[in-house]
């Protein structure tokens, strides 16, 4: 087994290697003529590149010949069309930005009469689902990238229709109603899982509210160990963990009772996931917290024992709190790294 930089070494030796062999590649494409572009499937090569996401490849071809650009398989469609078809963000951009023909290519449709924004409507390629890695995040990875296509489409592709007679927006909702059930299924059953840890939470927390570590004074009803500051820490961590575990029950509650649309995929559903899972996260760590400062009043004196009992009770969180997170981050960095089809004006400058 290779070390990492042993790893790294062997990546940058095979990519030189690609890179040469494309170099040499590129000559020779340069100097075939049209007849025998097509005997050696040069044509076919740009499609598949474009398939794979072969942005270098496509690079190179076009400055061998610009007129490998125009390549379209038997349903004419051209390396942009494959580029929406199988969610290639980069080989969008490059292709937008080299042929400069904003509209023409925006308009162009294959033998269905399929614009660009219906093959962004189609169900996207396996290859490219099971990068995420459930089914609510792969349909709000294809609502943003259906509405990416959509912000730089002229308004006649969205009302154009098919040779099925359906408009983007209609084979959208068809083709993907079963993902759209599969993401129901999903988030209904994280969102319950996590509502029977919320609510044993707030069980819990409510209980210890009123039966405070020493008891209270038979006289005053005071809490005996009200001036010690493990008792206060123990109350506002109580506290915390009773309100953000309430919060967290009523979030998973709402995506239990969502009518679950396409567009709740978009931003609601896991926007109130997020809300749920970093509530959850902070009632489990006050409640952890809350514990410790129980056992420090009850067991004062007794710091070995203090910390054993709390290292054994930190098991069940450290099983939780990592599937909480790594949950979390998912959601987080799929909501917020939506594809971008076109670069910034400042891009384009500096390119030109």
């Amino acid at each position: 087994m290779l070390s990492g930089s042993e790893e790294i070494y062997e990546m940058k030796k095979n990519h030189h290697v690609a890179s040469e062999i494309l170099k040499w590649l590129s000559k020779r494409i340069s100097e075939l003529e049209e007849s025998k572009l097509h005997k050696c499937l040069a044509y076919d090569s740009m499609l598949h590149a474009a398939k794979y996401g072969l942005v270098e490849f496509i690079d190179s071809m076009r400055h061998a010949n610009p007129d490998l650009l125009w390549a379209m398989d038997k349903n004419r469609r051209g390396i942009f069309l494959h580029a929406i078809a199988y969610r290639h963000d980069k080989v969008f951009r490059f292709i937008h930005e080299i042929e400069g023909r904003k509209e023409m290519i925006a308009s162009r449709e294959d033998v269905f009469d399929n614009n660009i924004l219906h093959l962004a409507a189609e169900l996207g390629p396996s290859s490219y689902l099971t990068r995420f890695p459930n089914s609510a995040l792969q349909m709000q990875k294809e609502l943003q990238w259906f509405k990416a296509v959509e912000r730089i489409v002229p308004a006649k592709c969205k009302e154009a229709k098919n040779a099925d007679g359906k408009k983007p927006r209609e084979l959208f909702t068809k083709t993907h109603e079963e993902l759209v059930k599969d993401g129901e299924k999903w988030a209904r059953d994280i969102a319950g899982s996590f509502t029977l840890v919320g609510t044993l939470i707030i069980t819990m927390m409510f209980a210890a509210a009123f039966t405070v570590p020493g008891g209270n004074d038979q006289n005053t009803g005071i809490p005996i160990f009200l001036n010690k500051r493990a008792f206060k820490v123990f109350i506002i961590a109580d506290a915390v963990s009773l309100i953000t575990s309430s919060s967290s029950v009523l979030s998973f509650i709402w995506i239990l009772t969502s009518r679950y649309a396409e567009y709740d995929f978009l931003w609601r559903l896991p926007v109130k996931l997020l809300l749920g899972l970093i509530t959850l996260f902070f009632s489990v760590l006050s409640m952890m917290i809350a514990f410790a400062a129980a056992l420090f009043i009850m067991l004062n004196g007794n710091r070995g024992l203090v910390i054993a009992t709390m290292s054994l009770a930190v098991v069940p969180v450290l099983v939780l709190i990592p599937t909480l997170l790594i949950l979390f981050f998912e959601i987080l960095v799929s909501t917020l790294r939506s594809p971008k089809l076109l670069t910034s004006k400042k891009k384009k400058k500096k390119k030109d």
